[in-house]
C-alpha cells in the first residue's frame, strides 16, 4: 500500500465520522493523531507534549496541514512530500490564527477535534477508535519497531554489570534505541529491592547489586511498542523464580484471551482468574494490566468494566506484574493468532501452557 493509498483509507474513516456527527470538519492536533493521519509522519518538538506542532484539518472541500512558519519548512521537506494535504502557514506569534483558519476553511460549520481548540467539539474517543485499527502497512511498521525495541533492550540488558547506577543503565538503553532509529518515550529502571517496592520505577542513582528490571516504550513512525526484561546476576532465588513463572502464566493467559471479537472486560476476567490460579489473587490491583497500543503507549486500558472490542490487526501490550517481577511484550492480533513483535531469539524463554495453546514468555536472564 502506498502512502497516498494509506492516507486515502484514513480519509474514508474520517468522512464516515463527519457524516455520523454531522460535521463540517475534523481537526487532529494530538501527536498520535497527526502521525496517524500523515502515515507515520512526525510533527513534534517536545515529546512530553500531547499536542503536535501541526494540525491536520479534514473538510468536505479538501484536507489541510496547519502549522506556523517555524514548523512548516521541515514538514514540507521531510513529512508531507507526496501526501494529498494542502499546507496552510500562519505566524508563530499570532496565537489565535489557527482557530480562525479552521473556522474559515469550514465556513464556520461544526468541527470535531481531539485537542482543546476554540469552537470545536471534543471527540477524543471516536477519533482514537479510528486510529488504533491498524492498516496492513501500519502493522508492518509495528513489527519493524517491535524488532528494533526488542533488540535494543536485549543488547542493553546483556551489557549491564553490578555496580552500574540505574541512570547509567537508562543511558545505555537509550543509546541502543537511538542507534536503531527509535526514540525512548518511557524508560524505567529498577534494581534489587526497588523492583519489589515500585511498579513504575523511574531511574535513580542507586547502584545495581544483583537484580535489574528494564522497561521500555519506544516510538517510530508515531507508533509505540513496549517491552520489559529482567536480569539477575548469580543463581536466581527460588521465590523469585516462582514469582516469575506465575507472572508468565498470567501473561500467557491474557495473550491467549486476546482474540478478535473479545471485549476488554472479558479479557480482564480471564486475567483475574489467572492471577488467582497462580496463587496471587490480589496482585492485579497494584498496577494497571496494559491494553491496546498503536499511536499511544496505551490507546485504552483494560479494566473490569471496559467494553472495547478487540479487532484483527490491532496491537496490544499486556504488562501483568507480581511484586518483584513483570512480564511485557508488544503483540499483534491476527485472525489466526497472536504475533509477539518485540521477542528476540537470544532472550531466554519459558514455555507456558494455556489450555491447548503453548506460548513462550520471556524468562529472567541469568548472568554470572
Amino acid at each position: 500500500m502506498s502512502l497516498e493509498a494509506e492516507v486515502g483509507v484514513k480519509r474514508q474513516r474520517i468522512a464516515a465520522l463527519m457524516e455520523e456527527y454531522h460535521l463540517a470538519g475534523v481537526l487532529l492536533g494530538r501527536n498520535s493523531s497527526v502521525s496517524w493521519a500523515l502515515a507515520g509522519g512526525e510533527a513534534h518538538v517536545a515529546l512530553n507534549s500531547e499536542a503536535a506542532v501541526a494540525a491536520v484539518l479534514y473538510t468536505a472541500q479538501g484536507d489541510y496541514v496547519l502549522a506556523n512558519a517555524i514548523e512548516m519548512p521541515r514538514l514540507l521537506a521531510e513529512e508531507l512530500h507526496g501526501l494529498p494535504f494542502e499546507p496552510v502557514i500562519f505566524p508563530w506569534y499570532d496565537a489565535g490564527r489557527r482557530a480562525a483558519l479552521v473556522a474559515e476553511l469550514t465556513d464556520g460549520g461544526p468541527v470535531g477535534s481531539d485537542v482543546p481548540e476554540v469552537g470545536t467539539q471534543r471527540l477524543d474517543g471516536p477519533i482514537a477508535a479510528l486510529r488504533y485499527q491498524l492498516t496492513p502497512e501500519e502493522q508492518r511498521r509495528l513489527r519493524d519497531l517491535g524488532a528494533r525495541a526488542g533488540a535494543a533492550i536485549d543488547t542493553a540488558a546483556g551489557e549491564i554489570a553490578p555496580g552500574m547506577h540505574e541512570y547509567a543503565i537508562a543511558g545505555l538503553l537509550s543509546e541502543e534505541c537511538f542507534l536503531r532509529d527509535i526514540t525512548p518515550v518511557v524508560l524505567l529502571i529498577a534494581t534489587d529491592e526497588r523492583i519489589q517496592r515500585f511498579r513504575h520505577p523511574i531511574p535513580t542513582g542507586k547502584p545495581l547489586d544483583r537484580y535489574a528490571m528494564l522497561v521500555l516504550s519506544a516510538r517510530r513512525w508515531g507508533l509505540i511498542a513496549s517491552v520489559t526484561r529482567l536480569v539477575h546476576f548469580g543463581p536466581i532465588p527460588t521465590d523469585l523464580r516462582r514469582r516469575a513463572a506465575a507472572c508468565a502464566q498470567v501473561d500467557a493467559a491474557v495473550i491467549a484471551a486476546t482474540r478478535p471479537g473479545a471485549t476488554a472486560g472479558d479479557i480482564f476476567a480471564r486475567l483475574q482468574a489467572a492471577y488467582a490460579n497462580a496463587g496471587f489473587p490480589d496482585e492485579w490491583q497494584q498496577h494497571h494490566q496494559g491494553g491496546a497500543v498503536g499511536y499511544e503507549g496505551r490507546e485504552w486500558f483494560a479494566t473490569p468494566a471496559a467494553t472495547e472490542v478487540v479487532h484483527a490487526g490491532q496491537g496490544f501490550a499486556w504488562n501483568p506484574s507480581i511484586a518483584g517481577v513483570k512480564s511485557e511484550d508488544t503483540v499483534l492480533v491476527q485472525a489466526q493468532g497472536v504475533e509477539v513483535v518485540t521477542a528476540t531469539a537470544r532472550w531466554p524463554r519459558q514455555t507456558v501452557q494455556v489450555g491447548e495453546l503453548t506460548l513462550e514468555r520471556p524468562a529472567i536472564l541469568e548472568l554470572d
